[in-house]
């Protein structure tokens, strides 16, 4: 008997390039139909179809019905998480690539991964934190938040104490793809990004992963954090 029958059926299906491109497209956590994802992926409706079939039966994705429409969505973090953490595996850089595309280079500088800030701007955020002793690094990927991170997030707006921990705590470090460097996720992750959102400090992109900074935000992030505009 298999003891990890899950593990290979799971990378199987991650990869077929189609079905990689549409499982990261789907990382910033909305749900999208089927032609959005056949568009994504160079591929016709009736095969993307197909590949959403598969991935729904092996438990990648989760699928909503409003109507006549059905509307795809990771089935959860920790998919993201996985997503996230295989394109980390490779070669830091390419030895010659071609240059990357404006939506390839806005990604790259800020991006919802799931839930949370990710891309340059979230692991400046993140190192900026631990610069000023806000986030200090613990064991099993964490951060530890001392008294005076808590009273930080708690002028920004953000009541650390009231969060409720995941299964891997209250803030994670995830390693971002193309930064090679950790980011803040977890429940402080996610609450984080909220409150930017809410704030109007960042701005997210209503047909793709990329976050914008907006120029409060980025007079609030030179106050707080010390960040000045790229």
């Amino acid at each position: 008997m298999n003891p990890h029958p899950s593990l290979a059926t799971a990378a199987f299906l991650i990869a077929d390039p189609a079905r990689s491109v549409m499982l990261m497209h789907l990382l910033d956590g909305k749900a999208r139909p089927a032609g959005e994802l056949a568009f994504a992926a160079g591929i016709t409706a009736q095969t993307a179809s197909s590949h959403l079939g598969k991935l729904l039966a092996g438990g990648l994705l989760a699928v909503e019905t409003e109507g006549r429409h059905r509307y795809y969505r990771l089935a959860g973090p920790q998919v993201a998480l996985a997503l996230e953490t295989l394109a980390a595996i490779g070669p830091a850089a390419p030895v010659r690539s071609k240059p990357l595309s404006r939506e390839a280079r806005e990604l790259r500088f800020a991006r919802c991964c799931y839930d949370h800030l990710a891309g340059h701007l979230g692991v400046a955020v993140t190192g900026a934190l631990q610069a000023r002793g806000y986030l200090v690094p613990a064991a099993g990927k964490r951060f530890d938040v001392p008294p005076a991170g808590a009273a930080w997030f708690a002028g920004l707006g953000l009541e650390v104490d009231r969060l409720r921990p995941g299964r891997h705590g209250l803030a994670r470090q995830c390693l971002d793809w193309t930064e090679r460097e950790h980011q803040l996720a977890g429940p402080l992750g996610v609450q984080l990004m909220s409150l930017l959102c809410a704030k109007g400090w960042l701005r997210r992109s209503e047909t793709t992963r990329a976050v914008q900074v907006t120029p409060t935000g980025w007079t609030g992030l030179k106050k707080e954090l010390g960040l000045d505009p790229v």
